[in-house]
């Protein structure tokens, strides 16, 4: 039987007790990632003033007191989220659109970590002119947009072509998870993840 030193088992056990406590201390340490979901149909909205010619701002109840801006001008949308109306329409995403034609979907998708909401993920629709369908109408590409929210500015922080990716949905949850805490809105780029598509090519042209 091989012989352990007074001075092995003090360091083994201490030893142990280090791999035990970090046992401990790990899970409670992990963080949780989790998705919920709001409308921004306007029915759910409640709109600001009256529409002129073909303006329109509605402001949709959101996540942790926070609340969706929607502005739409010349059937283009921008899209930004604050803690109130006035705060949401002095972020950057306020004055973030695309040069196509272009409109949301109706839901927004909070992902959020240990209950606390950092990103949206909202599904937009880009016309694209150069693939009219049978009535001569711009057909509409699908594409994921993933915006950072507060602390900090409110701004688009990755791209995901809903065409040209299958599983577009968890490559956008997984660009929220990574980027937007830590995403710098005026410094950073704005990430295209997956497989680069028409929405994509239309949005960052």
């Amino acid at each position: 039987m091989k012989r352990v030193s007074h001075r092995q088992l003090i360091m083994s056990s201490a030893a142990a007790l280090i791999a035990a406590g970090c046992g401990l201390i790990s899970p409670a340490n992990a963080q949780t990632f989790s998705s919920s979901y709001t409308s921004t149909a306007p029915k759910d909205c409640r709109t600001i003033g009256k529409p002129e010619n073909g303006s329109t701002t509605q402001v949709c109840p959101g996540k942790s007191g926070l609340v969706v801006l929607i502005s739409e001008d010349d059937l283009r949308q921008t899209v930004s989220v604050g803690p109130n109306r006035m705060a949401a329409s002095k972020e950057p995403a306020a004055e973030t659109w695309f040069a196509p034609f272009n409109s949301t979907a109706n839901t927004v998708e909070w992902r959020a970590v240990d209950g606390k909401p950092f990103a949206i993920i909202q599904r937009w629709l880009i016309a694209d002119n150069n693939d009219p369908d049978k009535t001569g109408s711009p057909t509409s590409k699908p594409m994921l947009a993933v915006t950072r929210l507060p602390p900090g500015p409110v701004c688009h922080v990755a791209y995901v072509d809903g065409q040209a990716n299958r599983n577009a949905n968890e490559l956008a949850r997984q660009a929220a998870d990574e980027f937007a805490r830590d995403f710098k809105c005026g410094k950073d780029e704005v990430k295209v993840v997956g497989e680069k598509g028409a929405a994509v090519g239309l949005a960052k042209r």
